[in-house]
């Protein structure tokens, strides 16, 4: 296949829309060969590409991770990398995201996708950044996937802008609150802030449904539609 061939097929590639059941995929990577939804089984996960490997920002990203690694295996999320180079580059690699970060351990596996069949399958291109040969590398995708093996949130980065894993984390708590509870999380919100009413819960159900208390907001409409409680349990 020609370059530019590549180039015109990865282009109009889309990303998985959020509902949307996550495509399947098998790929080699640094723990074997995985077909994907046999990986994911009943887990939350987040899968996240990087443009390549031995490069700068990414580095970094991977370290961090690692670093939040108990973090996310506490709220049962499982992990996963992809990068555009072989299982063997990822190996040599991993050895200097270790060095860097001062680390003695790598905990999540990262996929292999040389012919960029995974990235082109999810529409993680990114047009502005090619190899060598001038075929299009990742961008910096997130997916965080629910246990329904459906998209619950994406992210796209530019290869020049390191993702805020913190935030990525922090996304998660709300996902997994929000998934069971009839709440959604206001602006800056952390674990253990108070949580807004959704539209949806009739003013009458608000006491069975929290027991904790709900607190009205008066604004000048007149509306009764800013709701806070006191993060469900």
């Amino acid at each position: 296949t020609s370059t530019r061939e590549y180039i015109h097929s990865y282009q109009f590639s889309t990303m998985p829309l959020l509902g949307d059941t996550v495509p399947n995929f098998t790929a080699d990577t640094t723990v074997g060969n995985i077909d994907f939804h046999t990986w994911l089984g009943d887990s939350w996960a987040i899968l996240f590409s990087h443009p390549a490997d031995f490069t700068p920002v990414c580095t970094t990203e991977l370290g961090r991770v690692q670093a939040l690694h108990a973090e996310f295996a506490k709220r049962g999320v499982k992990l996963i990398a992809l990068s555009c180079d072989s299982v063997e580059s990822h190996n040599g690699w991993i050895e200097d995201i270790k060095s860097y970060n001062n680390m003695t351990e790598f905990s999540y596996p990262i996929i292999a996708d040389p012919k960029r069949d995974v990235a082109n399958l999810y529409g993680m291109m990114d047009p502005d950044e090619k190899d060598s040969q001038g075929i299009p590398l990742t961008a910096r995708a997130v997916f965080i996937i629910g246990p329904d093996k459906r998209l619950k949130l994406s992210l796209l980065y530019p290869a020049t802008t390191g993702r805020n894993f913190d935030e990525i984390l922090r996304v998660v708590d709300s996902l997994q609150l929000t998934a069971t509870k009839k709440v959604a999380t206001p602006v800056d919100w952390r674990q253990g802030g108070a949580c807004m009413v959704v539209p949806s819960v009739k003013q009458e159900d608000v006491a069975d449904l929290f027991p904790k208390g709900v607190t009205v907001h008066d604004v000048p409409s007149g509306k009764v539609y800013l709701r806070t409680t006191p993060q469900p349990e």
